[in-house]
């Protein structure tokens, strides 16, 4: 049988720590927060596993050691309102509600904001609500948000999220992946959007992002 009291330290000592995450809530939270209660139960055995981990759909849970680096980006605070974008089985949205005043999980797989709701709900998370709708188009109605976090790739930078972002509001988004995808951070002041990359990642990409093609002639 599992450990997964152990195989969470194991996580956030050998995954999280060593990787320069330093913040001691975040920390806190993965520590606290029980991973395996958000996967299928037959991949729990390799809940805490260094990779992005298969939840089903064709969709997965970013790798800890990623996820958490976003997170520190972020800056999360305890006044924080926050939107997790494709927040499939709900993991992100439970550590991010140990951050923030409230969280909403954004979630377009009806199957999968369902499993959140469920799993969000086991785990006593009070402060998050599930709603289901387009990634690509986020959930202007329950905006704006001092952090915006995408749990997947992107292809091209999300501007259609920046006018959901409050002042001094933050975007975590990986963008790119082939062959190397870079995560950004991106900051609204003073009503202007400015982004920089923060470090590099390869994740798996979200659904509903893609670039149509076009026809040069």
């Amino acid at each position: 049988m599992t450990d997964f009291n152990a195989a969470r330290i194991n996580m956030v000592e050998n995954q999280v720590r060593c990787n320069g995450v330093t913040d001691l809530r975040l920390i806190a939270a993965m520590s606290t927060v029980a991973r395996e209660r958000f996967v299928p139960e037959a991949n729990r055995g390799i809940a805490y596993m260094d990779e992005d981990l298969a939840i089903g759909n064709g969709r997965h849970l970013l790798q800890p050691r990623v996820f958490a680096k976003l997170c520190q980006f972020a800056e999360v605070t305890a006044t924080d309102k926050v939107l997790d974008v494709g927040c499939a089985t709900g993991y992100s949205t439970a550590v991010l509600a140990q951050l923030a005043a409230s969280v909403v999980g954004l979630e377009e797989d009806a199957t999968l904001a369902a499993a959140a709701t469920a799993a969000l709900a086991e785990a006593g998370v009070s402060n998050a609500s599930v709603v289901t709708g387009s990634l690509r188009e986020g959930a202007a109605k329950q905006g704006p948000y001092e952090v915006i976090f995408l749990n997947g790739s992107v292809p091209v930078k999300p501007e259609h999220l920046f006018g959901q972002l409050a002042e001094g509001g933050r975007l975590l988004v990986v963008i790119g992946g082939d062959p190397v995808g870079h995560a950004h951070l991106f900051v609204r002041a003073q009503g202007t959007v400015s982004g920089r990359v923060v470090f590099d990642a390869n994740v798996r990409a979200l659904p509903s992002f893609e670039v149509a093609e076009s026809f040069v002639f």
